[in-house]
C-alpha cells in the first residue's frame, strides 16, 4: 500500500513539475505586446472605437496569475475624442485556489482611470453601445448543470486619481467626480475589512463644489445577504447652492439586506455647519435607532437641534419625536415636538408645537389630531413687555385631493379665539376661513411713533403693487366682540371678505361704535391695469366728536347723527386715489357744535373791527341744534351748497369746496342772527344781520376770516329797508328825506 502511495506522490509531483515548467516556459517565451495590433483591430471592428496601447502589457503565470497594463485610451464611437483612459492597472490571482473554484486576488490596483459619459441630444448615452447585451446563440441539448458558486477573496484594492465625468448636451449640465481614491483591506465573505473612499464632486447647475471622504469597517455575508458597516464616518466640505463653508459629518452603524431592502441603523449622528451668505448656521441630528424589518419601519428618540443667524436675529430650532412606527403604507408618530426661538437685541420669541401624527402613504392622507401651539415673547416693544398665546386643535390633509383643513381654539394675551380654515387646490389655492374673537386691542401691535416726532414722516410716495392680490381666491368671515384699532373702538364687528379674479369685496363690514352703528362695504378691483376702489358706508346715530377725536385726533365738530358716503376712485398711488374720488357724501347732525369759532361773539364784536383773518381758537365754539349738508365729489373735490345749521340765535348756510387731494378747504359760511344778542356790557342790536365767514387753508392749519365789509353792506341794505317802511308796511311819502336821515344815523 505504501509502495503505491509513493508511486502516486511521485507521479503527482512530476505533474506539478511539468506544469510549473510549462508555465515558466510560457512566461519566458510569450510576449503579449506582439498581439497589440490584433487587439486594437478587434476592438475597432467590434465597437467602432479606437484603442491606443501606449504602455507595455506584462503577464505572470507563476506562482500567481497576473497582468500589468500600461497607459491606454479608448475613443468615442467613430471619433477621436477620448472616452476612457488609464495610466496603469495591475491584477494578480493565486493560481492553486482556482482549481478549487476559489478566486483569491492578492492585488487589484488602478491608477489614473478616467471615464467620460455624454447624454446626447438624441437621449442616448455614449456608453449605451458597450452596455448593450449581445445575442447568445441557442445551444442544442439540455443546459449544462450549474456548478458550485465560485468563492472569491481579495487581499486589497487600490484606486488612485480616478475620475468620472458626465455631460448633458440638452440641458448643459456637467457633473464630475475627480481625485477619486479608494483603499480597502481584505474583501472576503464573512471576513471583517475596512475601506476608505475620497473624491471631489463638482456640478455646474445647481452649483456644487464638495470634497467628500468615507471611512468604515465592513463585513458581508453572502448566504444571509447581509452587509454590515461599523464605525461609519462620512465628511463633506465645500460649497453647495447658496451655502458656503459647509462641513457635514455623518457617523453611526448600519446593517443592510440588499435583496429585501431591510436595514437597521444605530447611533446615527449628523452635523452640518456653514453659512448662507453672511449668515452662519449649525444643525445636529441624533437618531439612536431606526430600522426596516418585514416591511415595518421604526425609529426612536430622534432629536434635531441647531441655529441660524440672520439680520433679524438668531433663530434656534429643535425637533424631536418619541417614536415612529410605519408599515410603509401607514405611519404613526408620537411625542412630536417642534420649537423655534428668535433672539433679537430688544426682544426674544419662543414658539413650540406638540403633536401626534398619523397618515396613510398610499392615499396620501395625513392627520395631526392633537396639536398644541404655544407662543411666548419678551421685549420692550411688546404690549406689557411680554406676549403669551396658546392654541389647541388639529390639522387634516388629503394631498391626493389637494385639501387641508385646520381647527383651532385658544388664547392670545387677553383674547379668546376660535378659527377654522381650509385650503383646496394647491396650484391655485382656494382659501376659506372663519375666525371669532371675543376682544382684541390691535394698537399695541402696531408701529409706535416716538414722542415729539411726526406721526407720518415725509417719504417718497410709492407706487402700489397689488399684483399679488390677482390670483387670490378667498372667502372668509371675521367676528370680533370688542375691537380697538388706531384708537377707534368698535363692538360686534363683522367683516366678510371674498376675493376672486382680482376683485376683493369686503361686505359686510359692520360694527357698533360711538353709540351708533356702521354699515359699510368695500370693493377693490385689481384685475385691470389701474386699480379701482369703491366704498359705501353709513354711520347711524354716531357721536361724531369722540369718533373724530379718537380716529384723527381732531376736535372741531361734535354732535350725534348720520353720515353716508358713496365714492369710487382709481389709481396706483395714494395721492392719485384721493384726487380721483367721485361720488357723494351727506351728514345730518343734531345737538352739537362747530369748534374754533364763536359766531355770536364775533357778531357782537362787529363794530370793533374790519376784515381780518384769524386762526381757529379751540376755546371758542358755535353751538347748533341741527346741521345738514350734502356734498358732490368730483375728481377729489367735495362741493357743497346746501349747508344748514340752526341754533337759538343763528341760522347758518354756506357753500364751498373741500379739496381731498391736497387736504385743504375753501368754504364761505353765512350766519344770520335771528334775534338780539348782547355780550357783557354790549348794547349793539344786530338782529337780522348776516355774518360771512371764510374758512380756508390746509386741514392741519385752518383759518377763518370775518368779512366785515360785506357784513356792513348787508346791514345798510337791511336798515334802508326798515327806514323806508311805515309801521303798517306802507312806503313813507317822505322816503327820500328819511333815507338821508337814516344814513346819517347809521354812520354816526
Amino acid at each position: 500500500m505504501n509502495k503505491y502511495l509513493g508511486y502516486g506522490l511521485w507521479t503527482l509531483g512530476g505533474l506539478v513539475f511539468l506544469a510549473g515548467s510549462g508555465l515558466a516556459y510560457v512566461a519566458m517565451t510569450f510576449d503579449p505586446n506582439e498581439y497589440k495590433p490584433e487587439i486594437i483591430r478587434a476592438v475597432q471592428d467590434s465597437t467602432q472605437r479606437t484603442l491606443k496601447i501606449d504602455g507595455n502589457i506584462k503577464l505572470t503565470f507563476f506562482p500567481s496569475l497576473g497582468a500589468h497594463l500600461g497607459a491606454m485610451t479608448l475613443s468615442e464611437v467613430q471619433s477621436d475624442e477620448e472616452f476612457a483612459a488609464i495610466k496603469s492597472a495591475d491584477v494578480s490571482l493565486a493560481l492553486w485556489p482556482l482549481l478549487r473554484q476559489q478566486v483569491v486576488v492578492s492585488r487589484v490596483a488602478l491608477n489614473g482611470a478616467k471615464l467620460r459619459v455624454v447624454k446626447l441630444r438624441s437621449g442616448k448615452l455614449s456608453v449605451d453601445d458597450l452596455l448593450a447585451s449581445k445575442p447568445v446563440a441557442a445551444s442544442d441539448g439540455a443546459a449544462a448543470p450549474q456548478g458550485k458558486p465560485v468563492d472569491f477573496d481579495i487581499a486589497s484594492v487600490k484606486v488612485a486619481d480616478a475620475a468620472l465625468i458626465f455631460r448633458d448636451e440638452v440641458t448643459g449640465m456637467e457633473a464630475s467626480v475627480s481625485e477619486l481614491n479608494l483603499v480597502s483591506g481584505r474583501i472576503a465573505d464573512g471576513v471583517p475589512g475596512d475601506i476608505e473612499l475620497s473624491g471631489h464632486i463638482q456640478l455646474n447647475e445647481p452649483k456644487l463644489d464638495l470634497s467628500a471622504r468615507l471611512k468604515t469597517k465592513f463585513q458581508f455575508d453572502l448566504k444571509q445577504d447581509r452587509q454590515q458597516f461599523d464605525g461609519l464616518d462620512i465628511q463633506i466640505n465645500g460649497t453647495a447652492l447658496d451655502f458656503t463653508r459647509l462641513s457635514i459629518g455623518v457617523t453611526g452603524e448600519v446593517e443592510l439586506h440588499s435583496a429585501s431592502g431591510e436595514f437597521s441603523a444605530r447611533e446615527l449622528k449628523l452635523t452640518a455647519v456653514g453659512s448662507k451668505g453672511a449668515d452662519p448656521f449649525e444643525m445636529r441630528l441624533d437618531l439612536p435607532g431606526a430600522g426596516l424589518l418585514e416591511q415595518r419601519l421604526s425609529a426612536t428618540g430622534l432629536g434635531l437641534n441647531g441655529y441660524v443667524t440672520a439680520a433679524a436675529g438668531k433663530l434656534d430650532v429643535a425637533a424631536s419625536f418619541a417614536s415612529l412606527e410605519s408599515n410603509l403604507r401607514q405611519f404613526r408618530i408620537t411625542g412630536l415636538v417642534l420649537s423655534a426661538g428668535m433672539k433679537q437685541p430688544a426682544q426674544a420669541y419662543d414658539l413650540k408645537l406638540f403633536a401626534t401624527a398619523n397618515g396613510n402613504i398610499e392615499t396620501r392622507q395625513y392627520n395631526l389630531p392633537d396639536m398644541k401651539i404655544s407662543l411666548s415673547a419678551i421685549g420692550d416693544q411688546l404690549p406689557g413687555n411680554a406676549l403669551k398665546g396658546e392654541l389647541n386643535g388639529g390639522v387634516q390633509a388629503d394631498l391626493k385631493r389637494q385639501s387641508v383643513q385646520a381647527n383651532f381654539a385658544g388664547k392670545l394675551q387677553q383674547s379668546q379665539l376660535k378659527a377654522k380654515a381650509a385650503v383646496n387646490n394647491f396650484k391655485s389655492p382656494r382659501i376659506r376661513y372663519d375666525i371669532e374673537i371675543d376682544q382684541f386691542d390691535a394698537d399695541p401691535y402696531l408701529p409706535k411713533t416716538a414722542a415729539g416726532s411726526e406721526p407720518y414722516p415725509a417719504t417718497p410716495e410709492q407706487t402700489l403693487n397689488l399684483d399679488f392680490l390677482k390670483p387670490l381666491n378667498l372667502d372668509g368671515s371675521l367676528r370680533i366682540g370688542a375691537l380697538k384699532v388706531l384708537n377707534v373702538k368698535m363692538n360686534r364687528l363683522r367683516a366678510d371678505l371674498k376675493a376672486k379674479g382680482g376683485v376683493l369685496r369686503l361686505a359686510p363690514f359692520n360694527a357698533n361704535l360711538y353709540q351708533g352703528n356702521l354699515a359699510s362695504e368695500l370693493e377693490l378691483n385689481v384685475s385691470r391695469a389701474v386699480p379701482q376702489l369703491a366704498i359705501k358706508a353709513e354711520l347711524g346715530g354716531v357721536e361724531i366728536g369722540p369718533l373724530l377725536n379718537d380716529s384723527l385726533q381732531m376736535d372741531f365738530l361734535s354732535g350725534k347723527g348720520n353720515v353716508a358716503v358713496n365714492v369710487v376712485t382709481q389709481g396706483d398711488r395714494a395721492s392719485i386715489l384721493k384726487k380721483g374720488l367721485n361720488g357723494k357724501l351727506s351728514l345730518n347732525l343734531a345737538d352739537g357744535a362747530v369748534k374754533g369759532i364763536n359766531l355770536a361773539k364775533s357778531v357782537r364784536d362787529f363794530g370793533k373791527g374790519t376784515d381780518r383773518t384769524q386762526g381757529a381758537n379751540n376755546e371758542e365754539k358755535t353751538d347748533f341744534s341741527e346741521m345738514k349738508a350734502s356734498f358732490k365729489i368730483a375728481n377729489g373735490v367735495a362741493h357743497n351748497d346746501d349747508l344748514l345749521m340752526k341754533s337759538p340765535f343763528l341760522r347758518v348756510g354756506g357753500k364751498g369746496d373741500i379739496n381731498l387731494g391736497n387736504e385743504s378747504l375753501d368754504y364761505l359760511v353765512k350766519a344770520t342772527i335771528t334775534g338780539t344778542s348782547k355780550g357783557q356790557g354790549g348794547k349793539d342790536e344786530v338782529g337780522g344781520l348776516t355774518v360771512p365767514v371764510r374758512l380756508s387753508g390746509p386741514f392741519t392749519a385752518l383759518k377763518y376770516k370775518l368779512e366785515f365789509s360785506a357784513m356792513a353792506s348787508d346791514a345798510v341794505k337791511q336798515k334802508l329797508r326798515g327806514l323806508m317802511q311805515q309801521p303798517g308796511g306802507e312806503a313813507n311819502s317822505g322816503a327820500e328825506d328819511q333815507l338821508k336821515q337814516g344814513l346819517k344815523r347809521l354812520f354816526k
